[in-house]
């Protein structure tokens, strides 16, 4: 079983996605409009520089721009299918740059930028401390880290619903908040805040469900996925077990759990690991985490 994510499918997944996105995204516009309030209370200066990653179609690089109108605000995402619906966003009254590129590789110049906002695209990214270590080295000392992912219990229904009867995995693996915040003090960042919010979706059948994947991108990614079409008696096996768990009011649940975190970047010079050891390394108790209603 080889659990990594298969960074080619993700990349033809969310391509093939771009017009389609936007009409399906509610979840993500939800997680963006709590993401950007944080910068409310963040008090962060204006910045110069600020790089969306995962940018999507550019509806948070808009207003980020609307935001500070003076910075710089790149949209970087990995597929640019998605960069060309970007391009509606940024028009000539709020422009922005579009660059296509791997979050796992940012091609962009050590200490260059003040903010990153990255909204639900690290849950594709298989090593955290090293992606975040690539954040870091790009952030100026002091800079901000602004960012939401998804953590274990997303669509765990769907999981358990094909689990009844195929034992190859339907559903992409997400970290839990722990791996989340500890990857984050191994990466050097200082002062992390992780919230956690869990939403219910519903809806009218497992179709349903699996079309709305399908216009987010948001398809099985994983390199140990079935190969072959799932097929008809599978799925109606999956249906069948997904039917055990329709509510009282007739819909069917689909669980989506979002972990929110925001830390600094070191001052300049401070190090990773010292003597073997990760100096940041904390039990996860240490780091303050807040459960909003939702």
């Amino acid at each position: 079983m080889d659990p990594r994510t298969d960074r080619r499918h993700l990349r033809r997944a969310f391509s093939r996605a771009a017009t389609t996105y936007d009409e399906a995204a509610a979840l993500p516009r939800e997680v963006r409009q709590r993401l950007m309030e944080s910068l409310d209370y963040l008090e962060t200066r204006s910045p110069e520089v600020v790089l969306d990653v995962g940018a999507g179609t550019g509806h948070a690089s808009a207003l980020i721009k609307k935001r500070w109108p003076k910075a710089q605000v790149i949209a970087l995402d990995v597929a640019m299918p998605m960069l060309h619906e970007a391009k509606r966003q940024a028009g000539w009254w709020k422009p922005f740059q579009r660059l296509c590129a791997d979050a796992t590789a940012l091609p962009l110049a050590d200490n260059s930028v003040d903010v990153i906002f990255s909204n639900l695209c690290l849950q594709y990214v298989d090593d955290l401390p090293a992606v975040f270590a690539g954040f870091r080295r790009v952030l100026k000392p002091g800079g901000l880290l602004l960012c939401s992912t998804f953590g274990p219990e997303t669509l765990i229904e769907l999981a358990e619903a094909f689990h009844a009867d195929d034992a190859s995995p339907h559903v992409s693996r997400f970290a839990p908040i722990a791996q989340f915040g500890d990857a984050l003090m191994m990466a050097g960042f200082r002062d992390p805040v992780l919230d956690r919010d869990l939403f219910t979706l519903t809806y009218d059948d497992l179709p349903a469900l699996m079309r709305e994947l399908r216009a987010l991108g948001a398809t099985n990614a994983r390199m140990d996925r079935r190969r072959t079409l799932t097929g008809r008696a599978r799925f109606t096996a999956a249906a069948a077990a997904y039917e055990a768990m329709r509510r009282p009011d007739g819909k069917l649940p689909s669980s989506w759990d979002v972990i929110y975190a925001h830390a600094w970047a070191p001052e300049a010079g401070a190090p990773i690991r010292e003597q073997g050891q990760d100096i940041a390394a904390v039990p996860l108790s240490a780091i303050p985490i807040r459960r909003r209603p939702v």
